[in-house]
């Protein structure tokens, strides 16, 4: 009965969603800087409702841009008429996300998980399967994992961080979090995947079992919670938090804008209808301020790695300014140890460097952040996929992605174990 009630709960759900039947996912190329200066211009005007994917950056550099059906036969006539080059990368947008859902509703009728090892590593989860995988991980591993309330969301809802200690007060630590914008369902798949794997490992990898018996590991699986539950009920594609904006009709903030390091400059919006809305000052989201008290309190953290999708990359500050970090050169060096490791499992190529320099400019982010109050290795991925599925990566991609940037993710903290600052 239980399982017939949360099938039609779903379908009640589905029924209720945003739909998305027609809209179409161009990929974009401008050939020279006016039309470069064109596709800048587009990012702006709201009222088309173009969703950036990828956003504008440089010439010859692709954009992906998901386009509503009411703006399509506007849109590609301008394109031919100012002679951009582009294609279609997903012709109907609905259709690709009715195939995910029914692979949710299949899955949410499946027997419920006992413990942590008949838990699907291979699917995408609710809000509450994740919480209830924290729970189960720290109830079956009492003297390794302990979950820990550091705040709460917009809404309410509690912001879960696992630790991983073998004991002792505050040691060195290293922080790791997922699912920061909501869309980005792979993070938190990953996320989950990751503290199954530092369980498991420990006592049987030298490497981490070298790391957890000196350092201690945190790791948040959803930072943006009310976020991430929207996606589920309403919009699979909305990256802000859930807050209400006062004397506008817009919700949200971006969450990775909303940090203390260069706030409210270039590479971030005070406009609250945009995706990178800043918020009305910094540290304004309690997903932000928790995380934010969490490691200044702290006080030994040592890394600080924040994990997003899509586009295969890994980052070291700055974005929001051109200035390179002190120990730039190495955070270079570890970066191309990460990513060569990365690549070993399946070949996957990831690019590397400064997020300025490497992705585009943005202000506000929480490695530029973490880097300026003095935690030296700090980092951001960008999981797969280069832009086929973008933000839509089918779950049989969630076990390779995981593996594979659990290679990286060693050798950054196998790093900062050894290179003590």
């Amino acid at each position: 009965m239980m399982r017939l009630l949360t099938f039609a709960a779903l379908l009640v759900t589905v029924y209720s969603r945003d739909t998305f039947k027609g809209h179409q996912v161009l990929q974009i190329t401008p050939k020279d800087e006016a039309q470069l200066a064109f596709l800048k211009e587009l990012e702006d005007i709201l009222e088309l409702e173009l969703d950036f994917w990828r956003r504008v950056t440089a010439v010859s550099c692709p954009v992906h841009v998901r386009v509503p059906f009411q703006f399509l036969q506007f849109l590609k006539p301008l394109m031919e008429s100012k002679d951009i080059s582009y294609f279609t990368m997903v012709d109907d947008l609905q259709a690709v996300l009715d195939e995910e859902q029914k692979e949710m509703e299949l899955s949410a009728c499946a027997q419920k998980p006992l413990n942590t090892e008949s838990f699907n590593y291979s699917r995408y989860h609710t809000l509450s399967e994740i919480y209830s995988f924290q729970d189960m991980l720290a109830a079956e591993n009492p003297n390794l994992v302990t979950n820990l309330v550091i705040g709460q969301s917009y809404k309410g809802r509690p912001l879960n961080v696992l630790k991983f200690s073998t004991g002792g007060t505050n040691r060195r630590a290293i922080w790791i979090d997922t699912g920061i914008h909501a869309r980005e369902w792979i993070t938190p798949a990953s996320g989950i995947w990751f503290a199954k794997k530092i369980v498991t490992d420990y006592g049987r990898d030298p490497i981490l079992t070298d790391i957890l018996n000196s350092m201690d590991i945190f790791l948040e699986i959803v930072i943006n919670p009310d976020g991430y539950e929207y996606t589920h009920s309403t919009n699979r594609l909305w990256r802000k938090n859930r807050k209400l904006n006062p004397r506008t009709n817009c919700v949200g903030v971006d969450l990775n804008r909303n940090w203390d390091s260069g706030f409210g400059t270039r590479g971030a919006s005070s406009n609250p209808c945009s995706e990178t809305y800043h918020g009305p000052r910094a540290h304004s989201e309690s997903e932000v301020k928790s995380i934010m008290d969490f490691v200044k309190t702290h006080g030994n953290i040592k890394a600080f790695i924040s994990i997003h999708s899509y586009s295969q990359l890994l980052m070291y500050p700055y974005g929001y300014t051109r200035n390179p970090a002190k120990d730039q050169a190495e955070l270079d060096r570890l970066a191309r140890k990460a990513v060569t490791d990365l690549g070993s499992l399946y070949g996957t190529h990831y690019r590397y460097g400064s997020i300025i320099s490497t992705i585009y400019q943005s202000s506000g982010g929480s490695i530029d952040w973490a880097y300026d109050q003095g935690i030296k290795y700090s980092y951001t991925f960008e999981l797969r996929d280069t832009g086929r599925h973008g933000f839509l990566l089918p779950s049989s991609q969630i076990v390779p992605t995981s593996e594979e940037t659990w290679l990286a993710l060693r050798t950054i903290m196998d790093h900062t174990l050894k290179d003590p600052y």
